[in-house]
């Protein structure tokens, strides 16, 4: 070769992926997909029907015309005087298929086929014989001229022959010119009946797809109507049973917790009461910061059990004002770092959302970065593909890979990584993420190349 490498030698071109036929993704796409096709299928069968009836009619009408036109002939050749025969059978208003002759000799020899057995019921040649005396012929012979057609030689009682080419003509099942644009009217309306009623009976199951998503972002979602057919009834009302046992699951949780939080504070404040009266002021002091870190976990716990963000309504807030508000509340918070501290994004971003359950989780993601991270940058990035991204980037120790899902727990806390003298309870993530999944959108947590923690909260547009 030109190359110098041997065509063995050389790596095969790969071949090209077969593209295979896929249905359309959803339900209601495929149901009038293959109601369509079956629409086809039928049409197509009908049509096939419609063709060979309408041939078979034709033929038959093509062939009662010519055997009676050919009849018509042979009395006119026979009741005219001989001189005026030939002028009269070429004043015959004749059809196609049918050609009528006056010769001396017939064109039907002995010896040649007889026409098929389907050929003479379809002309009744049997008429021939059946005729008047005086309009029988005196001889008749019949010659076959293939699978629709035949000869036929008549004798005239004066001796001569009226010979007789006959053949059904081509049939045209499409003969009508408006059948074309009245069968693709039709076809057209079909098509968009059948999509109509597809669109409106997956309506319901829209619906409760968007009532499942409801219920995933704030579980006292109002329920489904019960109506419609029985099928979706019957849906609607076992999902509207399914959310009241979660809204009395939920409900039952937060108020054994509420329970178990109010019983605990009693012996805490009895227990902080007798500390005062403890004679050893170190002992003292660190008992009572004991008392406060348990007051602290229950308030968390109690404030996490009950997801107070879920019962705020939505309304439209700024995004962006709300970040810089965040921002300078923690530079206020924390003087020393507010340099460390910034926002970088639009002026002006609005959307609809809970603004203190998002404030709340926004700050937490701040608070967190400001006192693990040693900064907190926050860059807001405008809507795109209806989501809106917001990260938050910090110049801690990062995560550990194995871990960056793990610190979402409940009560999960990296203390090799983390400061500990900082304190938290493990849940500001965790809260974090269910206000932002209640939302319709989520958190998640990236170490950055050059040293750091980013976290990337996603908001629906």
């Amino acid at each position: 070769m030109a190359d110098g490498t041997p065509v063995a030698a050389r790596p095969a071109a790969p071949a090209e992926p077969k593209r295979r036929f896929r249905l359309p993704a959803s339900l209601g796409g495929r149901t009038a997909f293959l109601l369509i096709v079956a629409l086809m299928a039928v049409q197509a069968a009908g049509l096939t029907i419609h063709a060979l009836d309408r041939v078979d009619l034709q033929r038959l009408f093509q062939a009662r015309e010519i055997a009676g036109r050919a009849i018509v002939a042979w009395r006119t050749a026979v009741r005219s005087p001989p001189e005026m025969r030939a002028q009269l059978l070429a004043e015959l208003d004749l059809p196609e298929g049918l050609t009528v002759e006056l010769d001396d000799e017939p064109r039907v020899r002995p010896g040649m086929p007889p026409p098929p057995p389907e050929v003479a019921r379809l002309f009744r040649l049997d008429l021939l014989n059946r005729a008047p005396p005086r309009d029988r012929p005196r001889e008749v012979r019949l010659a076959g001229r293939g699978p629709s057609g035949f000869a036929a030689s008549l004798r005239l009682p004066d001796g001569g022959w009226v010979n007789y080419r006959i053949f059904l003509p081509p049939t045209r099942p499409w003969h009508s010119e408006t059948f074309l644009s009245a069968f693709v009217v039709m076809t057209a309306a079909a098509v968009l009946l059948i999509l109509w009623a597809v669109a409106r009976l997956m309506r319901p199951v829209r619906l409760l797809a968007m009532a499942a998503d409801r219920l995933g972002r704030d579980v006292n979602a109002a329920p489904l109507p019960e109506e419609g057919p029985s099928e979706v009834a019957t849906a609607a009302r076992a999902f509207n049973q399914m959310a009241d046992r979660i809204r009395r699951f939920v409900a039952d949780r937060t108020q054994m917790l509420a329970a178990i939080g109010h019983d605990l504070r009693t012996p805490i404040t009895r227990l902080r009461l007798r500390a005062e009266f403890m004679d050893d002021d170190e002992q003292r002091r660190k008992m009572l910061s004991d008392l406060d870190e348990m007051e602290q976990m229950i308030a968390a716990t109690l404030a996490f059990a009950r997801d107070d963000a879920a019962a705020e309504p939505a309304a439209a807030i700024d995004l962006a004002a709300l970040c810089r508000t965040v921002a300078d509340e923690a530079a206020d918070a924390r003087p020393e770092m507010a340099e460390a501290i910034s926002y970088d994004g639009p002026e002006r971003l609005v959307l609809r959302a809970r603004p203190v359950a998002l404030k709340r989780a926004l700050a937490n993601l701040v608070s967190n970065a400001v006192a693990y991270g040693g900064a907190a940058r926050l860059r807001l990035s405008p809507a795109e593909g209806g989501v809106v991204r917001l990260v938050v980037e910090d110049d801690g120790p990062g995560v550990p890979e194995a871990e960056l899902e793990g610190v979402f727990t409940p009560f999960r806390r990296l203390e090799a990584s983390r400061n500990r003298e900082t304190g938290g309870t493990g849940l500001g993530l965790t809260i974090t993420r269910n206000i932002l999944r209640a939302h319709g959108g989520d958190v998640v947590l990236r170490n950055r190349r050059g040293g750091g923690l980013s976290a990337v909260m996603t908001l629906p547009a």
